[in-house]
């Protein structure tokens, strides 16, 4: 029997390349010089899709592939995906949820730690010799006791929040509705009105057509100018323009942000400022969750392929 022809948007770790390789012809899209030749000279015969996050499945490319059956993500966010072009086809989309939830959280709080304490800056303090020759480390702000908000209570936030009740802190969240499970926490229903009860603002919330800059000039100028704002869940949820004009004006204190729009490739004004910590959208990135995240793209797609109940689908 033959193998299912699948399209690999972009690159995967090699164990999982070489667990797709085994049960399926793999297509490299991200290898060909002229994409849309390469998707024309094999769209006869992809039945599946598997790509990541970020890149998604565009409509063009949906519209290209007409035997296509199934897309499996490769990350929890799929707002890069046309779910309108797959259902209109039929197409079935997974996701790897539940897997990186806990990486994302550790690294969303582990952000809020080193910008607030300073610690990228220290450590060049001690490596650069000012610590023998300046003395202390200017002081930095505390983190326990004070007050968080977390924007979208769902899986991620929910594991966030649980993280800041070891600091003491006190805890507010928004979604679309007050959740049963938030003990001890308080549901501020308006985005600006929790950006101005926070000390620290977590953005953690699935991005979507609804969610696109709900955090805007009015929440960042709510959060203030001690405030930091940390985001590890999808540029479009934040307005740049505005969080770039309120950091370089003194109007937000600082922020820790592991997403951005154009990435890799970033506004160079992020660059330039001090009061911002970057990280390279590698909230997921250890190798457990990664191994995890890709079993579960595989496991999609055999479950499509034999017929059987998908383990987690999006449609």
């Amino acid at each position: 029997m033959s193998k299912p022809d699948i399209l690999l948007i972009g690159p995967y770790p090699e164990w999982d390349l070489v667990e797709l390789e085994a049960q399926y012809t793999v297509h490299k899209l991200y290898e060909a010089a002229d994409r849309d030749a390469f998707i024309r000279d094999n769209a006869a015969t992809i039945r599946a899709i598997a790509t990541r996050g970020e890149l998604g499945a565009s409509a063009e490319i949906i519209a290209a592939l007409p035997k296509l059956e199934i897309i499996s993500v490769y990350g929890v966010g799929f707002d890069a995906v046309n779910l309108d072009a797959a259902r209109n086809r039929g197409i079935r989309v997974t996701n790897t949820p539940d897997v990186l939830t806990n990486d994302v959280a550790d690294l969303g709080v582990a952000m809020m730690l080193v910008q607030s304490r300073g610690m990228i800056g220290a450590e060049t303090w001690v490596r650069d010799g000012s610590w023998e020759a300046k003395g202390l480390y200017p002081l930095k702000r505390r983190v326990w006791g004070r007050k968080a908000g977390v924007l979208g209570l769902g899986r991620i936030g929910f594991e966030v929040a649980k993280r800041l009740k070891g600091f003491d802190m006190d805890i507010a969240y928004s979604d679309v509705t007050e959740k049963s499970y938030a003990d001890g926490m308080t549901y501020i229903a308006d985005p600006v009105e929790l950006a101005r009860h926070a000390d620290f603002l977590f953005v953690t919330l699935a991005a979507s057509a609804a969610t696109r800059h709900i955090v805007n000039a009015k929440v960042i100028e709510a959060l203030g100018p001690e405030g930091m704002l940390i985001n590890i869940s999808r540029a479009s949820n934040i307005d740049e323009d505005a969080l770039l004009a309120a950091l370089e004006g003194g109007k937000l204190g600082s922020a820790a942000l592991d997403v951005f729009e154009g990435e890799p490739k970033l506004n160079p004004r992020f660059l330039a400022l001090e009061n911002v910590l970057v990280q390279p959208h590698h909230a997921s990135g250890t190798v457990e969750t990664r191994k995890a995240m890709g079993k579960l793209v595989r496991d999609n797609l055999a479950a499509h392929f034999a017929g059987a109940t998908l383990p987690t689908p999006v449609i």
